[in-house]
């Protein structure tokens, strides 16, 4: 079955449609990451966005039970060179295609991935549509020019409700502005008593759960489309320990006077290196996300830059200097990628006991 992406700028990629057969447009995106494809499908940082794979072959270890980092997936296509129906592994319990096809999620093979790449690094992520091979590319690409993306992403994949993960340790209020399962899991691993709340949750709301700390989950696109956020953790800093992680960490930034803006492509991989400025070290880390924390405006705020991305020297990190809250804008639960910075959720459990501690010598 031909099917073509064809992108704004009037380049068109014809190839086999795997998958479901449905239409699809979207921001055209790439991560690098070897492996993952089952995370990075089911990631809801991916909201609204096509993603293309630049590792050559996908597929060829299944899809399984175990890691699905949502249930339902958000992308609105997957973008391969190969996509493979014979998986060999023995946790493999469906094919590549087939979880497509049962999430009513369209797929395209068989095209240059590689060019596909370059593209999105000369000239910044652009819009596609990934559609029949008969229809009109001239009008799909005026149409693409002139359509313009929901940019309530948040509200599309946070949960609408409540819900608790209950533990018996310390009570943490988790932030779900489209939150990867594996921040879930790293807190449940350390016993805390997690209740997961929507993204537009008021601050009283919060603190009526009476929490230990919060946690400010990744998520996809503009913060500064999540207004409600921001207001909500300019209204808690300073009363718990808070943790960012990437969406997280850019709503932190603006809370406390910093700004963002949209970086050229985007950082999306599970190899990127981080430098925390304090010690030196190095640590290779997951990433996914098209915004950054501008350096310049974190100048006259109340925040320290704690960390920095080797390859462009972006902001990965931030501390407040007068209350007890950080965030990094990588991923540190992994979920695919390295576990070189999965200490950072042991920091923020240090964090909260040593808020614990002086709030008893304070009474």
């Amino acid at each position: 079955m031909k099917r073509q992406l064809i992108l704004e700028d009037g380049t068109v990629f014809i190839g086999e449609g795997f998958g479901s057969e449905t239409e699809a447009s979207g921001e055209v995106v790439f991560n690098t990451g070897m492996t993952g494809y089952q995370e990075i499908l089911s990631d809801p940082s991916y909201c609204g966005q096509m993603v293309t794979l630049t590792y050559p072959l996908i597929g060829n270890y299944g899809i399984n039970r175990d890691d699905f980092e949502s249930i339902q997936p958000s992308i609105k296509a997957l973008i391969v060179r190969e996509a493979t129906d014979l998986p060999s592994n023995f946790r493999s319990e469906l094919t590549i295609d087939e979880l497509l096809k049962q999430k009513g999620i369209p797929g395209l093979a068989g095209i240059d991935t590689r060019k596909l790449t370059r593209l999105i690094r000369q000239y910044g992520t652009l819009k596609g549509r990934l559609t029949a091979i008969d229809q009109d590319v001239a009008k799909t690409v005026e149409s693409l020019k002139e359509t313009q993306f929901p940019t309530n992403q948040v509200m599309q994949v946070s949960t609408p409700t409540p819900y608790p993960s209950p533990g018996r340790g310390k009570r943490v209020v988790l932030v779900d502005f489209g939150m990867k399962h594996g921040i879930l899991r790293e807190l449940n691993q350390r016993d805390c008593d997690v209740v997961v709340v929507p993204y537009n949750t008021s601050s009283k709301d919060i603190l009526s759960l009476h929490p230990d700390g919060i946690m400010l989950s990744n998520g996809p696109g503009n913060p500064k489309d999540v207004p409600e956020a921001i207001e909500m953790i300019k209204e808690i800093l300073g009363v718990v320990p808070m943790f960012g992680i990437c969406l997280g960490h850019q709503l932190f930034a603006l809370a406390c006077g910093g700004d963002t803006f949209k970086l050229k492509f985007g950082h999306r991989g599970s190899n990127h290196p981080v430098k925390e400025l304090s010690t030196g070290k190095v640590a290779i880390t997951a990433q996914n996300h098209g915004y950054s924390v501008d350096p310049a405006s974190i100048e006259n705020t109340v925040l320290e830059i704690t960390h920095i991305a080797l390859n462009d020297g972006t902001i990965e990190g931030l501390r407040h200097k007068e209350v007890p809250a950080f965030t990094v804008q990588y991923h540190p639960e992994a979920s695919p990628g390295p576990e070189d910075a999965n200490d950072l959720f042991d920091s923020f459990m240090t964090m909260m006991e040593q808020s614990l501690k002086e709030d008893k010598i304070n009474a």
